[in-house]
């Protein structure tokens, strides 16, 4: 009932819903248009069907590129791990121009293959924390799709009117007292405040629209808070999403088990990887 703009950071409103007119902000997501060029995501896509792609669940297939872990017994080690295929290189390095992104270095690679012939899905579920960490990169490849968030928290989201009578553009967040169309006056025109709106975070879902060749990142809420999800309504053609995720801190420098992330890294950015 919301959609993510991310010219503003804000989640608004749809317009046939009932929370038409209001919005609040959304932190934690970070996208970029155009990531890749045409030529690049077929030279990719063409590299990755070299490969086999293994059945995974809900009609999706897969291809890992990452360390062996049991993450219900909390294992990990590199098992049979060669690090990430060699036309990621240039991806982690375009990377480097996204101010979000300073200093992250993937240790991870997850290609998932969807197709709406499969009934291609993912549910709303967190990416592990014991492991990964604060920032999840995504390339969504040949079509656009949307990114569904939702939340499970007992909390209350605050909203405030997004429009005002003057020019009909966003009100900043701060401006929660500030005249604006009143709908609900059965007269067009008339000037009313409306007060901010406290609706309970359950009943608040965001739809993150991922155009083709796009970047997006999560981070902070819109990881830790927000579970997203795929759902089969949304997959149109064939699309690829290439995810990376970096260390958590446990694994990371002064971490408990630094000796074995420094390990894991190595054997990733050496970019001689092939599915696991």
């Amino acid at each position: 009932n919301f959609t993510y703009c991310p010219a503003t950071g804000l989640a608004k409103g749809n317009e046939h819903s009932e929370f038409a007119g209001w919005a609040f902000p959304f932190p934690g997501v970070f996208l970029m248009e155009e990531f890749i060029s045409e030529d690049e995501e077929s030279e990719i896509v063409e590299l990755m069907d070299r490969d086999d792609w293994k059945p995974s669940q809900s009609g999706r297939k897969k291809q890992d590129y990452g360390p062996k872990v049991n993450f219900k017994k909390q294992r990990l080690k590199a098992g049979s791990f060669t690090g990430l295929p060699s036309f990621s290189k240039k991806i982690v390095a375009q990377m480097k121009a996204c101010s979000v992104l300073g200093g992250f270095l993937p240790v991870e690679q997850c290609n998932l293959d969807y197709m709406p012939e499969r009934g291609s899905a993912i549910d709303p579920h967190f990416d592990d924390w014991w492991l990964w960490g604060e920032r999840l990169v995504s390339v969504n490849l040949l079509s656009k799709t949307v990114l569904s968030m939702s939340c499970d928290a007992e909390d209350s989201i605050q909203l405030f009117p997004t429009f005002s009578k003057e020019n009909g553009e966003l009100s900043p967040p701060g401006s929660l007292t500030q005249p604006s169309a009143c709908k609900n006056s059965g007269e067009e025109g008339i000037n009313c405040i409306l007060s901010p709106r406290l609706v309970p975070s359950k009943e608040v879902t965001v739809a993150i629209h991922l155009p083709r060749r796009s970047l997006v990142v999560l981070c902070g809420d819109a990881r830790y808070k927000w579970k997203h999800a795929i759902y089969r309504k949304h997959i149109e053609h064939r699309r690829i999403c290439v995810t990376f995720r970096e260390l958590s801190a446990e694994f990371s420098a002064g971490g408990r088990h630094e000796e074995l992330g420094k390990e894991l890294l190595d054997i990733a950015l050496s970019f001689q990887g092939r599915p696991v």
